[in-house]
């Protein structure tokens, strides 16, 4: 198949020409490369913001950045290329907790007729570890990093937060992006409490919690027992993490909604999951099918959430598929979306895509008054620290006499006072919870001291909080205190059996 027409990109004098892969043929799970470390050495170059790429070691009880930490952060993100300089630019992004290396196997096809650009997340595989707090924060880095490069337009491919950021990309500087694929990706990944809680049980246990889960959300359970030297391979680009990056990442995720907004996706778009992905399913790929105009579903049997290593050969010839056939050369912003085109037919495989294509969901009717900007902004804030299962129950059991309340509530306390610049989240939980115990307000104890955990407080650092209020507000207090925390505690940071 023909690769697209070559996008120009502005040679660097630091770069020497890259040699391209040898072709291969792609080869099945069981000879997928097992490095050392997160990172083996691999052909092509490797570049970081900064010196070194050691692995980042855990540590025992990661604190949450500083407010300021991405404005001080490096504006780039450390990248490879692989394949000829002339080529157009392929960029591919990875999921939470891997390094680029998960990408490897399709790498010598891809390379063959695209030059590809693979980045690794903050503090993953060894990057400098400056944690980004949101998903645009990473594209902004991606671009930065890609402008002092000369790339201007490109197309992009990223697994579960490395889709987030290319759909954020495409949905931002649409004229940058000449199409996308989204794998194990979602328009909204699980609910915010779900990865707020995850960045709790990281601050306070570390990363091993979540690298032994790992196989069993990345793999299916028959590929995992087959292939063990994979899964511990995965397992360490777990643990070489960096758990503040991660703790960020997680937040970012929790963020992350353009559930409203997939109508503005103006690129041909492949939506591409593993038939047994129990993370991000079908379920979420067909979500985005239905909202993105032009958009197709490729299913992949006998794959889970990390695909391109569960399937690589049948994850390459989707791409390679795709990229071939649905690549814009100019923006088309001002022009009507193109008539699906259905590319060249695939060859008989068991790992065929399945293009299906839904209707877009009507938008629902407007009912209802519209709130003002500071119920708006307090609904979000309150979501964020309390949870989204604590707002829905108080918002469900208003009626006649207390919605009035809930609102005075949200727009006051949320949208004002929670809202202002003068203190982090964290001083603001040590002063609720010091509030909550010296009135004897203990009903909205263990709220907020799930909303504490969340907003960045270790437990060790909520018990000397409690000690504090021992010493001022009484012993009985905070002995009553110290009951309700110690259960949500349990709860909030036990990791997953």
């Amino acid at each position: 198949m023909a690769p697209p027409q070559a996008i120009p990109v502005q040679p660097q004098a630091t770069h020497a020409t890259q040699t391209p892969h040898a072709p291969q043929a792609p080869l099945a799970s069981q000879d997928f490369p097992v490095p050392q470390t997160a990172h083996a050495p691999q052909a092509g170059h490797d570049h970081a913001p900064q010196a070194g790429r050691g692995p980042t070691q855990p540590q025992p009880q990661p604190q949450a950045p500083a407010p300021q930490a991405a404005a001080e952060a490096p504006r780039t993100l450390q990248y490879r290329f692989d394949g000829p300089e002339g080529a157009p630019v392929l960029v591919i992004g990875p999921s939470l907790g891997t390094t680029w290396h998960m990408w490897d196997r399709q790498i010598p096809e891809l390379a063959q007729h695209w030059r590809v650009f693979r980045y690794d997340l903050p503090g993953h595989g060894g990057a400098p570890a400056h944690a980004a707090p949101s998903v645009a924060e990473l594209g902004d880095r991606l671009l930065a990093t890609l402008d002092g490069l000369g790339v201007q337009r490109f197309g992009y491919a990223g697994c579960s937060i490395g889709g987030a950021v290319g759909a954020d990309l495409a949905l931002r500087h649409p004229h940058r992006v000449a199409s996308l694929a989204l794998v194990a990706s979602s328009p909204r990944f699980g609910s915010a409490d779900e990865f707020r809680q995850r960045g709790v049980i990281v601050r306070t246990n570390g990363l091993e919690p979540m690298a032994r889960t790992a196989p069993e959300r990345w793999f299916t359970p028959g590929f995992a027992a087959a292939q063990p030297a994979i899964v511990e391979w995965a397992v360490q680009m777990v643990r070489t993490t960096d758990p503040g990056c991660y703790i960020a990442a997680c937040e970012a995720l929790a963020a992350f909604d353009i559930r409203d907004h997939l109508g503005r996706i103006g690129v041909p778009t492949l939506v591409l999951v593993g038939a047994e992905d129990k993370v991000t399913g079908p379920a979420e790929a067909r979500t985005l099918v239905a909202g993105i105009p032009d958009a197709r579903l490729a299913l992949v049997p006998g794959a889970s959430h990390l695909a391109p290593v569960e399937q690589p050969a049948a994850v390459c010839d989707l791409l390679l598929t795709h990229f071939s056939t649905a690549w814009q050369d100019a923006p088309a912003a001002a022009l009507p979306a193109p008539p699906l085109v259905p590319g060249p037919p695939t060859p008989a495989t068991p790992f065929a895509p399945v293009a299906e294509i839904a209707a877009a969901p009507l938008a629902p009717e407007a009912a209802g008054r519209l709130p003002d900007d500071r119920y708006e902004r307090g609904t979000k804030v309150r979501r964020e620290v309390l949870g989204d299962a604590h707002v829905d129950a108080a918002n469900g059991s208003a009626d006649a006499f207390t919605e009035d309340f809930q609102e005075l509530v949200t727009r006051y306390a949320w949208g004002e006072v929670w809202n202002r610049d003068g203190l982090d989240r964290r001083t603001r939980s040590c002063i609720t919870l010091t509030a909550l115990v010296a009135s004897g307000h203990l009903e909205g104890l263990a709220a907020h001291t799930r909303a504490a955990l969340r907003n960045g407080l270790t437990p060790a650092e909520i018990k000397e909080v409690l000690l504090q209020t021992a010493v001022y507000c009484g012993i009985p207090a905070a002995g009553a205190a110290f009951s309700v925390a110690q259960s949500v505690i349990q709860e909030e940071t036990t990791p997953p059996a």
